[in-house]
């Protein structure tokens, strides 16, 4: 079976589907996991209808836990990241796990794992994995399609500083395969709602910098939210925005969600937003992307996180 983390994303999506159908093409048979929905501008990826959303199906899961042979886990490694009931399910199970993973910071919960966190995405990694395997000729348009989303998505379609030499290598070869690189981009990012894009123009609006610590953030409230009919991915790439302002160094964007605040946080240069992340909430990610999530109102949580850059970036 191939599990993937929460609030599944296009590098998580996109790599668990692509070992679904790398395994498929090795005539093994395979159930890939997400632990909830995922937003609706990646229904398009070939196999999507085969995974299987564990919330909304949680004795299929545990039947599929009891009678598989390994647990593949990837773009994540810590079994927190999967949920409460998936995490159990790892736990408890008697099959070997194997983690493929690209960020910092490893639980190291698995007997095996191949974990790089110089990699750009799971994606440009699970390539490399196939590869090395001898299997590269098993990399059809189906897999090529998967991969290729995990690799934008995670790089910001390759500008991000972890993107190097070989990122631009895997999507070359995808791209030879016959892959239409602008129809991905056109079905990922240019499918918007017009509910979406008055988020958008509202949530621009409240953007805040602070200059004396080159930061800007966002905040949006679940009544916000539901002004615009938001629907899961409305928010995706809102933190970004705030990084694009000139001079500004450190992004946040802070999102009600039922009892919970989640928080993204963007950076350039030399400002380790992991090490932020970890420190102050318990999150993680990469030394310019990382994430985390905070109890209490949103208000609230927003005033302690600027006390806290500051501490942290002075």
């Amino acid at each position: 079976m191939i599990v993937s983390h929460q609030g599944p994303d296009g590098d998580s999506l996109g790599s668990t589907l692509a070992f679904y159908h790398y395994l498929n093409n090795l005539g093994v048979k395979s159930t890939p996991i997400v632990p909830d929905p995922f937003p609706d501008f990646y229904k398009w990826l070939p196999g999507i209808d085969d995974l299987v959303i564990a919330n909304l199906n949680t004795q299929l899961v545990s039947n599929v836990f009891d009678n598989s042979d390994l647990i593949i886990c990837l773009d994540f490694n810590h079994s927190s990241r999967v949920g409460k009931m998936l995490e159990n399910e790892i736990i408890k199970s008697k099959a070997p796990v194997l983690v493929i993973d690209h960020h910092t910071d490893p639980q190291h919960f698995s007997e095996y794992e191949v974990i790089d966190s110089n990699v750009s995405s799971t994606c440009q990694l699970l390539f490399k994995f196939i590869c090395d395997n001898g299997d590269k000729n098993t990399i059809d348009i189906n897999i090529a399609k998967c991969l290729y989303t995990g690799i934008i998505t995670d790089t910001g379609s390759f500008k991000f500083s972890s993107v190097d030499y070989q990122t631009h290598d895997a999507a070359s070869y995808l791209l030879s395969l016959g892959l239409n690189h602008s129809e991905i981009h056109d079905n990922i990012h240019d499918q918007n709602s017009l509910d979406k894009l008055h988020l958008l123009g509202h949530a621009l609006k409240k953007i805040k910098v602070i200059q004396s610590i080159s930061i800007a953030y966002l905040a949006l409230s679940n009544t916000e939210l539901k002004q615009f009919n938001y629907k899961k991915g409305d928010t995706e790439g809102l933190v970004n925005y705030c990084l694009s302002i000139k001079g500004v160094k450190t992004a946040v964007f802070l999102r009600e969600d039922k009892e919970i605040i989640k928080i993204s946080f963007r950076s350039k240069g030399a400002v380790k937003v992991n090490e932020f992340a970890k420190i102050y909430y318990g999150g993680g990610g990469h030394q310019n992307a990382a994430g985390a999530a905070a109890k209490g109102n949103l208000d609230l949580v927003t005033d302690e996180l600027i006390e806290n850059l500051n501490k942290f970036l002075v």
